[in-house]
């Protein structure tokens, strides 16, 4: 009694162990820690994309770090100085007046000609007159024009400013001895040089004069080839057409200003780009590189919190997308903390990959950023877990890569060209893999990742104003390169997270299916009637399964395993006996119910030491749950009976030890094996002996309490049912067939309704 008491305590402390060690599984707290990590994992990626950083430094101090632009700026005084250069650049803007000098020409020889032709006048006269009439005629013609124009508005104040300034500054005077000899001109001789003067004057005055003095030089020539023949007349014209002359090409200082202003203005802001280099490592801050950090937030060690609160908020969004898919969709991650942490490191890994790409991306080679295998956690999700969780991540992934491989010069957060690549190869490894019945299929994959991501980068590009053959040659080579490594991280991969999660992804549940696994071709030599078995199981089960939305996959394999037991006493199961007689005709009921009983638990044995993934080792255990073993059991209280002994037995005593199904699939492969073992026994079946055997079954197990540790629902076991009806009338083969009110043996030696 001591020993069974210690024997008891002990088993309930390594299930209290136990029960500490899976109840993280499923908690709540849990769920939430693995969440947040997922939401510290996105902080990480991003924060040194989104977050500047900070340093103290003052003007005069060297700086200990190379200081790069977060973001792109403007330069300002560069572009100031940039302004500055091209207005003085700008050439002063002058004004070309047409001054009509020759109707000052005509009145001043009309007067002449007055004047001298008065007779009231003595040459005395004269000669006092001349000096003041051309002077005054001079600037009554110019004061005349000049008010003309500025009431017109033709002319801006500072032309006419500049005017009146030139006129006057550069105003000839005639030397006081010319006046004299002014007296001594006739009328013929005055019209005579007035006739040669007027085509000097108007030719001199067609051109931009600034300085009269480089004019009035010409003028002695120009006389001097005339048609005057006395020297006389010559020099009295000569010295008119002086006076005359003015300067016609005049300052615009408005104009001049606007033109300047006009240049500054055509002058590009000056940027300082992102990730240029603003402060070297060793290098004195000036004070205009002080300014510059300024404007960029990097001096100072306070936080930024309104970029710290905006990147928390993208985070959150982001990780609450994700939390409300998995929480509203009905997969197995829903409430299982395993899958999520899987999840998690998938995350995790994508990240690093692309991290590392992103450390060797740089401004020269931008596109470098084609080569992160983005399309590496879509994969690892799509073949792990599901690819609807996968389509989601993608999106997510793709945010991320938008973040982490973004070099834009411009001020942007996010670099579309890398997020719709990552967006177009994430989805075509969904998409692609989903199907995928062995690992070469993932090559395949990469190859249509490395196809889709060179046509996403070749219409991103070719849709670019600029773009050169050799940019486009080295992006498309990098993402040809992207999809190979995908697929060969992915194949490296799998491995690990099979056996560290104990998943069975669909590759690894096709690469069991394999009748040349060691097991099987055990079991097809040893026991080729319970490899038969076990192949129409698994052809039932599979199509029950998916009808409900289980794993069919896994139920078909889960099937060719679940008789393995068997092989250690083969001789014992009917369906391997041949024409040889039944041994359990020979022996007591209660020692052919423990070999019948053995096999589930020498199968989860045998397949524990070929080191079979957990699922198909719980179906090899799960299948019986703990069914009654009705024929044996009838057959000890018959016996006894007979021989008038007490029944000192139960039907505990005649049940398999369990444990009931924990699973869809644990239930679906039960039965389907009793199903298909029950159908055999009957010759020549119809339609309604099938449906009935199958409703008895079912309803029996359901009775039993065969279903309460897993998840069926009863509409499920309905769909299960109608299922296998339409499959089982061209699978079956016949089997012996009992009288149906007494218990009917099966192959296995076992009630109909409680095979093995």
């Amino acid at each position: 009694m001591q020993s069974q008491s210690a024997r008891q305590g002990s088993q309930a402390a390594d299930s209290s162990r136990k029960s500490i060690l899976n109840g993280w599984k499923d908690s709540l707290g849990v769920r939430i820690a693995l969440f947040f990590c997922l939401a510290v994992l996105f902080y990480v990626s991003t924060s040194d994309k989104l977050l500047p950083k900070t340093y103290n430094l003052e003007p005069g101090m060297v700086s200990e770090h190379t200081i790069l632009a977060p973001k792109q700026i403007p330069n300002e005084a560069a572009t100031r100085k940039a302004q500055d250069e091209a207005a003085e650049r700008v050439q002063p803007v002058y004004a070309v007046v047409p001054m009509q000098n020759g109707e000052l020409l005509s009145i001043l020889f009309d007067k002449l000609e007055q004047i001298n032709g008065d007779p009231t006048f003595t040459n005395s006269e004269r000669y006092e007159l001349f000096p003041k009439v051309f002077p005054a005629e001079y600037e009554a013609f110019f004061e005349q024009k000049i008010n003309a124009w500025e009431a017109s508005n033709t002319y801006n104040e500072s032309v006419l400013t500049a005017m009146r300034n030139a006129i006057q500054d550069q105003a000839y005077r005639i030397p006081q001895e010319s006046y004299y000899k002014f007296t001594r001109l006739s009328a013929e001789t005055l019209e005579q040089m007035e006739t040669v003067a007027l085509p000097i004057v108007n030719k001199l005055m067609s051109e931009p004069i600034e300085n009269a003095e480089q004019a009035r030089a010409r003028v002695a020539e120009m006389v001097n080839a005339s048609s005057l023949n006395t020297a006389l007349s010559r020099e009295i014209a000569q010295e008119i057409i002086r006076f005359v002359i003015t300067p016609n090409k005049f300052s615009d200082a408005e104009a001049t200003i606007q033109a300047k202003e006009a240049a500054r203005n055509n002058v590009e802001p000056i940027y300082i780009q992102k990730n240029e280099v603003l402060v070297r490592q060793g290098e004195m801050i000036t004070p205009e590189l002080y300014q510059i950090l300024q404007q960029y937030d990097l001096l100072g060690t306070e936080i930024n919190y309104a970029a710290q609160f905006g990147l928390i908020l993208l985070i959150l969004l982001m990780a609450a997308v994700l939390y409300w898919y998995i929480r509203q969709s009905d997969l197995n991650i829903r409430h299982n903390n395993v899958q999520l942490l899987m999840l998690l490191l998938i995350f995790v890994i994508n990240v690093i990959v692309m991290k590392i790409v992103a450390l060797a991306q740089s401004q020269d080679y931008p596109y470098l950023g084609y080569l992160a295998p983005a399309a590496l956690g879509s994969m690892l999700i799509a073949i792990l877990l599901e690819g609807r969780l996968a389509i989601v991540c993608s999106v997510i992934f793709s945010i991320l890569s938008s973040i982490i491989f973004n070099s834009a010069t411009n001020d942007q957060l996010f670099d579309y060209h890398y997020g719709f690549v990552s967006l177009v190869v994430c989805f075509a490894a969904v998409f692609a893999i989903q199907k995928a019945s062995q690992r070469s299929a993932i090559l395949k994959t990469g190859l249509l990742i490395s196809l889709l991501g060179g046509l996403a980068v070749l219409s991103i590009t070719l849709l670019q104003d600029q773009y050169d053959l050799e940019s486009i040659a080295l992006s498309l080579v990098f993402v040809l390169a992207s999809g190979l490594l995908t697929a060969v991280l992915a194949i490296g991969l799998l491995p690990f997270f099979e056996v560290s999660f104990g998943i069975l992804s669909p590759l690894k549940l096709i690469e069991l299916s394999n009748p040349n696994h060691p097991l099987l071709r055990k079991l097809l030599v040893e026991t080729p009637g319970t490899y038969h078995h076990s192949v129409m199981v698994g052809n039932l089960a599979e199509a029950a399964a998916e009808a409900i939305g289980a794993n069919g996959l896994l139920c078909r394999v889960g099937s060719f395993y679940h008789d393995i037991g068997k092989t250690k006493r083969p001789s014992y199961f009917i369906e391997n006996q041949g024409n040889m007689g039944n041994p359990h005709d020979d022996l007591d009921p209660s020692i052919s119910k423990e070999i019948i009983i053995a096999h589930a638990r020498d199968g989860e044995q045998m397949l524990r030491e070929y080191k079979m993934p957990k699922q198909l080792r719980d179906i090899a255990e799960q299948h019986h749950g703990t069914t009654l073993l009705k024929y044996f059991y009838h057959k000890a209280i018959k016996l006894a009976e007979e021989n008038n002994q007490p029944i000192d037995f139960t039907e505990e005593d005649y049940r398999y030890p369990g444990p009931k199904a924990q699973t869809k699939e644990a239930a679906i492969v039960g039965i389907a094996d009793s199903v298909e073992a029950a159908v055999r026994s009957l010759h020549n079946p119809s339609l309604e002996q099938i449906s009935a055997l199958v409703d008895k079954i079912i309803k029996d197990r359901l009775e039993d309490n065969q279903f309460n540790e897993c998840d069926l629902t009863l509409r499920e076991l309905d769909i299960i049912g109608s299922t296998l009806k339409e499959s089982l009338l061209g699978i079956f083969h016949s089997r012996i067939e009992y009288p149906e009110d007494t218990p009917k043996k099966t192959e296995d030696g076992e009630s109909s309704t409680n095979t093995a």
